[in-house]
């Protein structure tokens, strides 16, 4: 490997921060989140650098521990796209956030970059939790894919016209009801959109139905938790110091501020036909919204009772 890579500082500091905010208060989110793993190979323009993962073959090189991220770094050349950005078993049956500098990446700057990270080291937790594969292929979805691109490319009907119109209709139904401020127009509006859904999802296929169902559970998930982290974090930290000093830093608070006003936007504009599967982002992160008004103690459920969170609703949402 030609000369001594190394990652940059401003690259150290930024996943330093993911790291710390996570050890601090992610076991107040979710439950022994500790516990899952959170490997990261970061990639740079020439190489990709392994982090707080061990060396899984002689493609990569030690270049030592490093105190800020508290990890021996492992360093390989480049093999993945610069804007990655994902968690998967890239190496063993460990998931591992695969994710690149933030300014080859679409979100940029550090402060969103950071929250991106911790969106997908949720991701680490689902995977890594007891029964999460067997569960997921006992959905039926893949159709003999076994790669696990099956939860991307599904062939849900995005394309219908009756199914995009239907869903444009939940949306706006669940956007008025995480709107109403008084309790008893609440549940009014709420009931009026636990009908629509349940008229929703009795319109599709049963397959088709559980796919949504799959990836609100999943990725709607990430995305609330994405924002909940960003709002945690504004309450209960300080940004380091180093970290506070980068050029494009912004306030926690400003950040969980922005990601709640873009995915409300989202709902706002979104689109079956044409966003397709990244509907299902914006639309399940307002859904655990309304659920913390109506429960909080439904993430305690979440885990157990996978893959519909429709489950968590509670019997009656009056209040």
């Amino acid at each position: 490997m030609i000369g001594n890579p190394s990652i940059s500082s401003i690259d150290r500091i930024r996943i330093a921060e993911a790291y710390r905010i996570a050890e601090s208060v992610q076991n107040d989110l979710w439950k022994d989140w500790s516990t899952a793993p959170f490997g990261m190979l970061f990639i740079t323009d020439e190489h990709e650098f392994l982090i707080r993962h061990k060396k899984p073959n002689d493609e990569f090189t030690s270049i030592g521990y490093d105190k800020l991220l508290k990890s021996e770094v492992f360093v390989r050349p480049r093999k993945f796209q610069k804007d990655f950005l994902a968690t998967f078993s890239a190496f063993d049956a460990t998931p591992v956030i695969v994710v690149g500098k933030a300014e080859n990446t679409s979100d940029k700057t550090s402060t969103r970059w950071v929250f991106v990270v911790l969106h997908e080291h949720f991701h680490q937790l689902q995977y890594s939790r007891p029964n999460y594969f067997s569960d997921v292929n006992a959905l039926d979805l893949s159709g003999g894919d076994t790669t696990g691109m099956w939860q991307i490319n599904y062939p849900f009907p995005y394309k219908e016209e009756s199914t995009a119109k239907s869903f444009r209709g939940l949306t706006d139904s669940l956007l008025t009801a995480y709107k109403t401020g008084k309790n008893a127009d609440r549940a009014k509006t709420l009931s009026d959109y636990r009908s629509k859904r349940n008229s929703f999802f009795e319109s599709l296929k049963a397959a088709d139905g559980r796919y949504a169902s799959f990836q609100l559970w999943q990725e709607g998930v990430a995305r609330y938790t994405q924002y909940k982290m960003a709002r945690l974090a504004a309450r209960r930290l300080k940004p380091s110091k180093a970290f506070a000093k980068l050029p494009d830093f912004v306030p926690f608070d400003k950040e969980a501020d922005r990601l709640l006003a873009a995915t409300l936007q989202e709902m706002h504009d979104l689109d079956l036909k044409e966003w397709e599967r990244v509907v299902f982002y914006p639309f399940g992160a307002v859904e655990c919204l309304m659920l913390d008004r109506l429960d909080q103690n439904w993430r305690s459920r979440y885990f157990s009772e996978k893959f519909a969170l429709e489950k968590f609703y509670p019997a009656t949402a009056a209040n």
